[in-house]
């Protein structure tokens, strides 16, 4: 055994050895109770597997049938309006975060064409600009969910569910972040 393991660790390292031509294996070994021990490796592979008729039906049944895709069970979604508009239900932080999504790209677009900050923004006018499109998001998320259509049923590829609400969140924080550095600065960002 401990021969068979250093005979190992010898052909392992060094990658110009063959193991299909055993003479010149051994001629490379260093010592000469390797050499000789090279010859008497015996290895045996069983198959653990050979008297389990079952598993051999279920393999002859894989060959023979094509895979088919499996689709997910269609989610049950309440339609109640206390279900819907619950603290951990599926509409409160899908709506705030496309409005914070919305509301950090037009910050930031006015904040750069006309140079105001975020508070000169929201006191010439930005409240009814706020409100409007609060109304408007708001209703577009609620409909389609007091139908009882789930966001994760229409979400693929890139733009899933997951990837609409880390955007949201980071939307806020970035909100949060831009009132809170104009604050200190005194004045716009940029």
């Amino acid at each position: 055994m401990a021969g068979a393991t250093a005979m190992q660790a010898v052909v392992l390292a060094n990658p110009i050895l063959r193991i299909s031509n055993r003479a010149r294996v051994s001629h490379f070994l260093p010592n000469p109770q390797l050499r000789r021990s090279t010859y008497r490796i015996n290895t045996s592979v069983k198959c653990m597997a050979e008297g389990d008729e079952k598993l051999q039906e279920n393999q002859k049944k894989r060959q023979t049938q094509p895979e088919s895709v499996a689709t997910p069970p269609a989610l049950k979604v309440s339609t109640k309006f206390s279900d819907v508009l619950a603290f951990s239900g599926p509409a409160p932080e899908r709506i705030n975060g496309r409005l914070a999504m919305i509301g950090f790209v037009a910050a930031m677009a006015v904040e750069l064409s006309k140079g105001h900050d975020l508070f000169a923004q929201i006191s010439n006018g930005g409240v009814t600009w706020f409100v409007g499109t609060s109304v408007v998001l708001s209703l577009a998320s609620l409909i389609p969910l007091f139908k009882g259509v789930s966001v994760e049923s229409k979400s693929d590829g890139f733009m899933t569910s997951d990837a609409e609400l880390w955007n949201g969140r980071f939307a806020m924080l970035g909100l949060v972040a831009l009132a809170l550095t104009e604050y200190v600065k005194g004045g716009a960002l940029i």
